[in-house]
């Protein structure tokens, strides 16, 4: 069976090892304040936790600036994916930074590590509408206590596959990780699951036009992937329908023929190996058993990951700034 189900989408999308979680978060903020924070507030917003589905953007767990303050990681790595939209990085290694448009940030939390995501309203004369992914990957067992670290994908950077269709439709794939034919992906993190290429990892932004028509191809019997129609409609993957905001979960062994309809698309692909190791989580936590989470817990009581040195739980950086990425080692890089 090369669909073996298709089913909605919510905030949180349903993925397979060795993914984690998925979340996609899509928010039209309004006109900023000259502080970074929207101009006004929805009456609806419950402050320090507001994530209203049917409003037309949420704060999250920011008070006045969107996004999520200082919060803890270990044991996988987060692969943010921001199409629209800019997310300001700060974390408990000394590193901060501005990424968005189009950027990723891989980011392996590994032994452990604290980040704030602020979703900076930068704009004051124009409306401020942002959309990112985020993908939980899980590590490996002999990489949970890998060394904190991240990595800038810079959409410049990240290679896209062009395939046309036998009328002249141009399908384009922007390869984040793993390949399309020919086209590979840049490396990840050596960390990463993903690092091994024989693990097959793949995380692909699919943009199609009106009735294109592309392939997906087959990899593997023991292949977990999942597509997800996240805007435009019409869409058909063997001939079953596949809403706007719903997910197929697909066979990895077989190709999968998708058909566009009348409006331009846009997809996610996941897929990849799975990581044949028990899994426990906890809130920001993924370990292989119960008492590592708990381990986790009592590490981060001890140690806050390396404490917290900025003057906010949520810092943003300067509305001036540019999409930029500074290290531990003290290095800073420019956007391309």
């Amino acid at each position: 069976m090369k669909v073996i189900r298709i089913g909605k989408m919510g905030f949180q999308l349903e993925v397979k090892n060795p993914f984690i979680v998925c979340f996609h978060h899509k928010d039209h903020f309004p006109k900023g304040n000259g502080k970074q924070e929207p101009a006004y507030y929805l009456d609806s917003r419950q402050p320090g936790e507001d994530f209203d589905h049917h409003a037309p953007w949420r704060m999250y767990y920011g008070n006045t600036v969107p996004g999520f303050p200082v919060h803890p990681h270990r044991g996988f790595e987060t692969v943010t994916v921001v199409t629209e939209g800019f997310a300001d990085h700060f974390d408990s290694l000394g590193s901060c930074g501005r990424y968005g448009q189009g950027d990723v940030q891989w980011m392996t939390a590994g032994a452990g590590i604290q980040h704030s995501e602020m979703f900076p309203v930068i704009s004051e004369t124009e409306d401020n509408p942002m959309e990112l992914f985020q993908i939980w990957l899980n590590l490996p067992k002999k990489n949970k206590f890998a060394e904190p670290n991240y990595k800038m994908l810079w959409h410049e950077q990240i290679p896209v596959a062009e395939e046309k269709d036998r009328n002249g439709n141009i399908s384009r794939i922007r390869v984040i990780a793993g390949s399309y034919k020919d086209v590979n992906s840049l490396d990840p993190l050596p960390a990463s699951w993903a690092y091994d290429r024989n693990n097959h990892v793949g995380i692909w932004l699919i943009t199609m036009p009106p009735h294109a028509e592309l392939t997906i191809p087959k990899v593997s019997l023991t292949l977990n992937r999942m597509l997800y129609c996240y805007e435009g409609g019409g869409v058909t993957v063997e001939d079953r329908e596949l809403p706007v905001d719903h997910f197929a979960d697909l066979s990895g062994n077989d190709d999968i023929i998708i058909k566009n309809g009348n409006a331009g698309t846009r997809l996610l692909l996941l897929e990849g190996e799975p990581i044949r190791e028990s899994v426990s989580s906890y809130g920001p936590f993924v370990m292989n058993t119960r008492q590592e989470i708990e381990q986790a817990i009592a590490d981060y009581e001890l140690t806050q990951f390396g404490g917290w040195q900025w003057n906010s739980p949520g810092p943003v950086n300067k509305p001036e700034d540019g999409r930029f990425a500074s290290y531990k080692n003290g290095e800073q890089v420019e956007k391309p």
